[in-house]
């Protein structure tokens, strides 16, 4: 039988492949074949955990392309590394399309490209196939860079993107405002200057255009008011294989899932589950800081230390915690914070760990690094008000005394966790059936099945 055949297109980084990878499963299971393409230096770290996972199947492939860097040259300046895809894979992707229509019965019918790979769009234009864009961040930081001629207009940008005073930024009342260095292309910790940065994010947006849809992996009842301003974009989420009570793939590392035995032996709500997602770094003075903080709680912890997070974890303190305290490398997230001992989510904020706390009704403490995770703690602490922000001293250091005075004032104040529930309900409520993102994700399947493609594309203009 002959099937639609969707191409995926994914940023680098775990935030980016994880939601792709559960909307290719998704898509799968619509019986749909799927392709997802990453970068060589992603495949590599995805495919060995993918495997094992049974990810791939005849259905479901993974290929990659090189991403126009050599070998020896730093994949962590993202700036550079975006910028180096956009020149560099195009015209691979094209031949990689071509290469497959020529070996495969289920032709290539449909690009989805993840926003930060929005040029991969032009070339779907080009070779006459359908065209998505997915979004997996915040749709309110999607939001901000759509804005970028309003922004201009009033003065909060000028037209190399640089901020021209420091007034707090708000695209509507409803919507929390952002620090004008917090916007995107401004918060990208590399030595790619803003305006480069400025000049690519347009570019993306540019190219989205040309999109016949425009998915996000978020709700209408997380985040309402970026969907109002921008009605073009539906949202289908939150992907999270917790929805459907499967295992998640492509991790970039392995998961420890001792961790998982060790909470069964804590006591329910008891837990301080800490992540600091696949790119953020601590230097030596912060790490022992969290150490000594997480010890003063007296709380039993779960602490994700990831490979190369930091350049001791040898400290005299693990020895002292051994008893209440368990540290890992790498964790199985959405299955640890399903768990009824975990009770608060010290997090760093990147959109996919943000809804897969939200998910499971958890409270959260909030350490972001860079990039959308400043807009989205505003977010959790502000406008949900699940959290607490966890503030810096003048030396730019989250002390012990802040981590034991935000863990207590969070765990003893219910309002919190009454508020976590109510949004816990309302976001399952949008992905079961009937739900208003369940509704889009299953027009947008018929869609690429060819079913009532102009009303659904038509629903999709009208969405608000």
């Amino acid at each position: 039988m002959v099937k639609p055949h969707v191409v995926i297109v994914v940023a680098p980084g775990q935030g980016h492949v994880t939601p792709a990878t559960e909307l290719a499963q998704r898509l799968v299971e619509q019986v749909v074949k799927v392709t997802v393409i990453n970068t060589e230096a992603i495949h590599k770290l995805v495919k060995k955990n993918w495997l094992e996972k049974d990810g791939c199947s005849d259905e479901l492939q993974m290929v990659s392309i090189p991403d126009g860097l050599e070998p020896s040259e730093d994949r962590n300046e993202l700036g550079k590394l975006l910028y180096t895809m956009e020149q560099s894979m195009p015209s691979k992707l094209e031949q990689l399309i071509k290469t497959i229509n020529e070996q495969d019965e289920n032709k290539v019918t449909c690009l989805i490209a993840d926003f930060w790979t929005a040029w991969a769009l032009q070339v779907a234009k080009k070779m006459g196939i359908g065209r998505v864009a997915f979004c997996p961040a915040s749709t309110a930081t999607l939001a901000t860079m759509m804005s970028i001629p309003n922004l201009i207009h009033h003065g909060s940008i000028n037209k190399q993107g640089i901020p021209q005073n420091s007034e707090m930024i708000r695209l509507t009342e409803a919507m929390p405002p952002i620090k004008p260095e917090n916007l995107l292309w401004a918060s990208f910790r590399d030595s790619t200057s803003i305006e480069d940065h400025f000049r690519f994010h347009s570019r993306l947006v540019e190219s989205a255009t040309i999109a016949e849809w425009f998915i996000c992996n978020s709700s209408a009842e997380l985040e309402p008011s970026p969907f109002s301003l921008f009605p073009k974009l539906l949202p289908i989420g939150p992907l999270l294989a917790s929805n459907r009570l499967v295992d998640q793939v492509a991790h970039f590392w392995a998961e420890d899932s001792t961790c998982l035995t060790w909470l069964d032996q804590q006591p329910p709500c008891s837990v301080l589950y800490i992540a600091f997602g696949s790119i953020t770094t601590i230097n030596q003075v912060q790490f022992e800081e969290l150490a000594l903080g997480l010890e003063l709680t007296n709380k039993p912890f779960l602490w994700v230390v990831r490979p190369g997070m930091t350049k001791d974890t040898t400290l005299g303190f693990l020895d002292r915690i051994a008893s209440r305290g368990k540290i890992v490398s790498w964790a199985p997230q959405q299955k640890v914070l399903a768990h009824p001992s975990v009770a608060c989510f010290m997090s760093h904020c990147g959109w996919n760990s943000t809804l897969e706390g939200v998910t499971n009704g958890l409270t959260f403490l909030c350490l972001p690094y860079f990039g959308d995770q400043p807009y989205n703690q505003t977010y959790i602490c502000d406008i949900w008000k699940i959290g607490l922000w966890l503030k810096e001293d003048e030396a730019g250091i989250i002390t012990r005394e802040e981590i034991k005075s935000k863990v207590e004032q969070l765990l003893g104040d219910k309002t919190f966790k009454s508020k976590a529930l109510d949004i816990k309900e309302k976001v399952a409520s949008s992905v079961a059936e009937g739900g208003s993102s369940h509704t889009n994700l299953s027009k947008f399947f018929d869609w690429i099945h060819g079913k009532d493609k102009d009303k659904a594309a038509a629903d999709t203009n009208n969405h608000a």
